[in-house]
């Protein structure tokens, strides 16, 4: 990709100011070239490339030939030919780490990460220290994000004060914040009280908000550490049953189609949770549901050598397990992939495989894993990707295109005049090798380090403003 002309123009990773964009010959949703016209933050001409017609801008009118919307040259032109524009990423599941936590990461190595991987929203997660569970840390996190520039952070509330599971956090003051926080969860920790999950349930649905649920029955996984089966048994390793997993995700679709309120599931790990919220879904309850990157390529096998990298929550499953999870997200039964980017330091997972840390770093990978176990074996084309990396996380975490309120922040939005301008480039072409040492993120805790991955992020906008260009950061 190269730039060219107009006073926008400057070093390749120089941080631009919002400004006017001509994106040359990139393929929208991977289809046709097309030429995007890019002007105070929003998408205001997208013309087939090479022809002097372009779409109709949303009031109905047509301009003209978008080369020649500028008389005085003040665009800058991308060289885009061949890339594929996507609308920018959204991620309902990173852990940001910060406050309390700024040795792993912080909210500005973490969103500097997220552009990186083509993200432009990203949900921060609530196991902090201390614990963002009152109006006051939500709106610290949400300063943060907006300091940083990189992309929207979205603060998610905890349910449950300091996620102690004995009674319901301040959700309607979080709600009601700066940060305006709709999506409520636990992560890292179950609700297993059915009451109180209940109880959450009735009170997110005041203001249409969504509990996002980590199922894991905490009295079937004490001590798990593996995927409980061969490799477990061979490895001597606690198991961790599949059923500890399903087994609350089948009570709270109950929950929530009782409530009639919406109930979000993460990080999914196993074919027979697959099946619970297909059969949930058929009956029209407000159930949704993630899956990550390393669980659509990665399994317990990867254990073999007791390398604390591929300790996660949920574990590592079976070869049947991610291709029930592939197959989900195809259909649709899975709605979004969420990367559970959970950075940690060295010191905690450079240890033994009991002591070590669960989690994996992915922001910076997961389109690329997502080309990988999905696009390259024809299960989802890249409108399919951008549907469950963009539009239904952007729904799910309601800063979708139909967000209210004149303060709300639109992802997701189609490729189209009128919409914000959002927006990735990647490049399919490239096969290279993933460099943990390479990457924004503090902690370098990946497990597709050494790994060849195709694909690579040229670019990212955020609002019309570039916070990645040529596949580096611009500020």
């Amino acid at each position: 990709m190269t730039a060219a002309g107009g006073a926008g123009t400057g070093r390749p990773g120089a941080r631009r100011d919002q400004g006017r964009w001509l994106i040359r010959g990139a393929r929208p949703l991977g289809g046709r070239p097309a030429d995007i016209m890019i002007d105070g933050g929003r998408i205001v001409a997208v013309t087939e490339s090479g022809r002097d017609r372009r779409d109709q801008g949303p009031g109905g009118r047509d301009d003209g030939n978008i080369r020649d919307q500028d008389p005085d040259g003040q665009v800058t032109v991308l060289e885009a030919g061949h890339l594929i524009a996507l609308p920018g990423l959204v991620d309902l599941h990173t852990h940001l780490r910060e406050p309390g936590r700024e040795d792993a990461e912080t909210v500005a190595s973490g969103t500097a990460a997220a552009a990186l991987g083509g993200y432009t929203a990203v949900h921060a997660m609530a196991n902090t220290d201390p614990v963002a569970d009152t109006a006051g840390v939500v709106e610290q996190v949400w300063r943060l994000g907006r300091q940083a520039g990189h992309c929207d952070v979205r603060p998610v509330g905890a349910v449950t004060a300091g996620l102690a599971g004995s009674q319901l956090a301040e959700l309607g003051a979080m709600a009601d914040s700066a940060a305006r926080v709709r999506v409520f969860s636990d992560d890292g920790r179950c609700v297993s009280d059915a009451t109180l999950m209940r109880r959450a349930l009735e009170y997110v649905k005041a203001f249409d908000g969504v509990v996002a649920q980590h199922a894991q029955e905490p009295r079937l996984t004490a001590g798990a550490q593996l995927n409980e089966g061969v490799m477990s048994a061979r490895l001597g390793l606690t198991g961790w049953p599949a059923v500890a997993e399903e087994a609350i995700i089948a009570r709270d679709c109950l929950l929530a189609a009782h409530v009639g309120s919406a109930m979000h599931i993460c990080h999914v790990s196993t074919a027979g949770s697959v099946e619970i919220i297909r059969w949930a879904k058929a009956k029209g309850w407000r159930v949704t549901a993630e899956v990550t990157p390393h669980h659509l390529l990665l399994t317990d096998e990867l254990a073999a050598g007791y390398d604390p990298v591929f300790k996660v929550n949920p574990p590592l499953r079976t070869a049947a397990d991610v291709a029930a999870l592939r197959a989900g997200l195809a259909d649709g039964t899975i709605d979004c992939v969420a990367t559970d980017h959970a950075p940690h330091p060295a010191e905690s997972k450079e240890t033994e495989w009991a002591q070590a840390s669960f989690g994996m770093t992915g922001l910076e990978t997961a389109l690329r894993v997502v080309h990988e176990a999905m696009v390259n074996t024809g299960l989802l084309d890249w409108s399919g990707v951008a549907d469950r990396m963009s539009v239904r996380p952007a729904a799910i975490g309601r800063i979708g295109a139909l967000a209210g309120g004149p303060d709300a922040i639109s992802h997701g939005c189609p490729i189209a005049p009128g919409s914000p301008a959002n927006l990735v480039l990647y490049d399919p072409e490239p096969i290279t090798t993933v460099d943990p040492a390479a990457q924004a993120s503090r902690s370098h805790n990946t497990p597709f380090a050494g790994m060849k991955l195709p694909g690579q992020v040229i670019a990212t906008f955020l609002r019309g403003t570039p916070t990645v260009l040529d596949g580096r950061l611009t500020g």
